[in-house]
């Protein structure tokens, strides 16, 4: 599955205290009966954790979540993170989804025993193996035939025998075998593919992300009468649908000249629960009126569990061949934080930056901020690797307890590069 950028808030920390907790070195990846039985354990722990405390309630879902082994679907100088609930590098600049994003949509796509379901973006090949067990056929296509290759040996290797994989243009769906019950699309594009709605099934459903680059929601459609009716389900951001999809965007990014979406909370919609621009909140509200620094509202994630992430997200392109180094601004007040498991688990603003394989090539952390203080302002200049093509911001609490709030965050270029 290809997918989204970044996992938790403040990644390097949770990774540093999930890895000592476990006692996981760099060869966290080795085989034989006690890797595998180490992984099992990390395997039932995630499912507990991020896919079941994130709300996941579907049976079959979590039996398919606890079955897969996520860590034969990524490199095995990923494995020690196969069970962190973050998006993974897979090569050829893709990855693979946070495990919560596939168990979400993988429950709102409803996958029945008789379904035919039809995936555009194998990646690595495990959505397809999650979907495996719960349907009766998965045709799933990826762009990158180096990619699935692999996925397609995988795939058979672990005995996905009901998993067909073609490499070509998802844009162009899979006709001779459509029409298809369900069709799940795995990465963006900016309007929904013809051929995938002419695919799909009086009656069926699709769940796919739309959207600029960095600013994308995540629909689930039904076909009735051979028309489309959309349910907005959440804010989201998935690699973009490369070829023909890629070759009708019309709206390009910006990557000499970032920008924060919404920075203010002020912008909402009413289909959706998130304020727009920022996904995979957890533990937050948006609160308007009362003790606010700009305009009339403002984010609060609030969290009493330690360990449990309480943040927001945003991506964003950036060019560091251009670009030395990011301004950052924003309000910030705290209630009561403390840490959570350990002091690595706090509150505080990360930006991520990736290069052009979507790995990480740099990170700047902001904080901790801890205990209770009104409501201040915080200016940060933030360095950009050369070798940044996009980052990710966020904000919030990985595993802290108490309250911490954010307003009128703002980002612009600072300093350029002499050409």
């Amino acid at each position: 599955m290809r997918g989204n950028a970044l996992g938790p808030l403040t990644v390097c920390l949770a990774i540093v205290t999930v890895l000592m907790g476990h006692g996981i070195g760099v060869r966290a990846g080795q085989g034989g009966p006690r890797g595998a039985l180490l992984f099992d354990r990390l395997r039932q722990e995630m499912v507990k954790r991020d896919i079941i405390g994130g709300g996941i309630t579907n049976p079959r879902v979590i039996e398919a979540m606890l079955r897969v082994p996520r860590h034969e679907f990524v490199p095995p100088d990923q494995r020690r993170l196969a069970y962190m609930d973050m998006a993974l590098p897979i090569g050829y600049g893709q990855t693979i989804s946070p495990p919560y994003v596939v168990a979400f949509m993988t429950e709102k796509l409803d996958p029945q025993p008789t379904d035919r379901v039809l995936e555009i973006g194998t990646g690595s090949g495990y959505q397809a193996a999650i979907l495996s067990g719960l349907v009766k056929e998965v045709y799933t296509i990826e762009i990158v035939e180096p990619l699935a290759q692999r996925a397609a040996a995988t795939l058979k290797r672990l005995g996905y025998s009901n998993v067909f994989v073609k490499a070509g243009d998802g844009y162009l769906g899979w006709p001779e075998h459509a029409p298809f019950d369900k069709i799940i699309v795995t990465c963006s594009p900016e309007n929904i593919p013809q051929p995938l709605v002419e695919q799909l099934k009086e009656g069926g459903k699709m769940i796919i992300p739309v959207g600029e680059r960095y600013q994308q929601i995540l629909y689930l459609l039904r076909k009735e009468n051979g028309k489309l009716v959309k349910e907005a389900l959440q804010p989201t951001l998935f690699v973009p649908m490369t070829g023909q999809a890629e070759a009708q965007r019309q709206i390009q990014p910006d990557p000499a000249n970032p920008r924060l979406v919404n920075g203010d909370f002020e912008e909402e919609l009413d289909e959706l629960d998130s304020p727009p621009g920022w996904y995979y909140c957890k533990e937050f509200e948006v609160r308007r009126g009362g003790d606010v620094p700009s305009g009339q509202a403002y984010i609060a994630f609030r969290n009493q569990q330690p360990g449990r992430p309480a943040r927001a997200l945003q991506g964003f392109a950036v060019d560091g061949r251009e670009i030395r180094e990011l301004g950052l601004t924003f309000w910030v007040r705290g209630e009561n934080v403390r840490p959570g498991r350990s002091l690595q688990e706090s509150a505080g603003v990360v930006i991520t930056f990736f290069g052009e394989n979507r790995a990480p090539v740099g990170e700047k952390a902001i904080g901790p901020f801890l205990g209770s203080f009104p409501w201040r302002k915080e200016s940060h200049r933030i360095p950009v690797p050369p070798e940044a093509r996009e980052a990710i911001l966020a904000i919030g609490m990985t595993g802290a307890v108490g309250t911490v709030a954010f307003d009128a965050l703002e980002l612009r270029p600072l300093v350029t590069r002499q050409k």
